[in-house]
C-alpha cells in the first residue's frame, strides 16, 4: 500500500468544518501516515490552525501536525504555540518561512525557515520530527536554483529530519532536485508533494503565485475541454496518477496530497494507483 500524508487548512466557520469533517471521513481509511494543518497567519486566524489540529487528533484519531511559520509572531508567541501542540500530543512539526500575509507590514523575529527549525531543536530537542518546505522547480523568490539548494541545506544543518515538496507536474523535477540534493551532502527523505486537479483555472492560479509550472500539453488539453468539469477530472486523475507512479517506482518515500479540504479529487489519484 502506497504510503501517503494529506495536507488540510483549517476551516474558519461552521460550514467550513462541516466540510472538512466530510472529507476527513472519507480519507481516514486511507491511512495517511499523518495530516498537516496549514497555519493561519495574522491576528485571530492563528487560533484556527491549534483548534483543528486538536479536532484531528481527538476527533479523528489522526497524526496531525501543525505547519509553523516564520509568520507566525514573536518568539514568545511561536514558544507558546510549540508548548501548545506538545500539550496536544504531536509529534511532528511542519516548518516554514511562510508568505507576509496582506495587511501585515512586517516579518516574524525569524527570517528563514532554517532559523525557525534551529529555534525548535534549541526549544525541545529531538521531541518533534521537523518536517520542511522544498521546491523542485526553485523558489519562486530564490536569487537562482544554486541559492535556493543552499537554503535548503541550511534548514537541513538546522535540524530538519525531512521534506516535503511544493507540488510539480514534472517527474523529472523532483528526480533531478533529489540528485542535486544528495550531491550536496543532503540525506533526509524528500517526500513530493502532489496537488490533485479539480478545477483548472484555480490551479492556474495557485500555480502562477507558487511557481509550479503547468506543462503545456497538460493546460492545452485541459482547456480543449473548455467547460466540461467531468472530461477534466477524469483526465487530470489520470496523468496525476500516472506521474505518482513514476515518483514511486523512481523511489519516492511517500506522497504528500495537498486536498484543499476536497476528498474527491485525492481519491481519485488513489483509487488510480490501487
Amino acid at each position: 500500500m502506497t504510503a501517503i500524508s494529506l495536507e488540510f487548512y483549517p476551516p474558519k466557520n461552521d460550514e467550513q468544518r462541516a466540510q472538512l469533517d466530510r472529507t476527513v471521513r472519507r480519507l481516514a481509511p486511507r491511512a495517511p501516515q499523518f495530516v498537516s494543518v496549514t497555519f493561519g497567519a495574522g491576528g485571530s486566524t492563528l487560533s484556527y490552525t491549534p483548534e483543528t489540529v486538536r479536532s484531528l487528533r481527538q476527533d479523528h484519531g489522526l497524526d496531525a501536525a501543525p505547519h509553523l511559520s516564520c509568520m507566525g509572531g514573536t518568539r514568545a508567541e511561536l514558544r507558546e504555540l510549540l508548548q501548545l501542540y506538545r500539550a496536544l500530543g504531536c509529534r511532528r512539526i511542519v516548518a516554514l518561512r511562510g508568505d507576509l500575509p496582506s495587511g501585515m507590514a512586517r516579518m516574524g523575529e525569524f527570517r528563514y525557515a532554517s532559523d525557525l527549525v534551529a529555534f525548535i531543536r534549541e526549544e525541545h530537542g529531538d521531541h518533534f520530527r521537523i518536517e520542511v518546505g522544498c521546491y523542485p522547480e526553485t523558489h519562486p523568490q530564490a536569487e537562482d536554483a544554486l541559492a535556493d539548494l543552499r537554503h535548503f541545506k541550511a534548514k537541513v544543518d538546522a535540524g530538519a529530519d525531512s521534506a516535503i515538496t511544493q507540488y510539480f507536474f514534472n517527474a523529472d523535477a523532483y528526480f533531478r532536485f533529489v540528485d542535486d540534493v544528495r550531491a550536496a551532502g543532503v540525506g533526509i527523505p524528500v517526500i513530493p508533494g502532489i496537488m490533485p486537479i479539480s478545477n483548472f483555472s484555480q490551479l492556474r492560479r495557485f500555480s502562477e503565485a507558487c511557481g509550479a509550472e503547468i506543462p503545456r500539453w497538460m493546460a492545452k488539453r485541459m482547456q480543449a475541454y473548455g467547460d466540461d468539469a467531468e472530461s477534466i477530472r477524469e483526465f487530470a486523475a489520470d496523468a496525476v496518477a500516472a506521474m505518482c507512479r513514476r515518483l514511486l517506482e523512481g523511489g519516492a518515500p511517500e506522497l504528500h496530497f495537498y486536498t484543499l479540504n476536497l476528498a474527491k479529487p485525492t481519491e481519485a489519484v488513489l483509487s488510480r494507483l490501487g
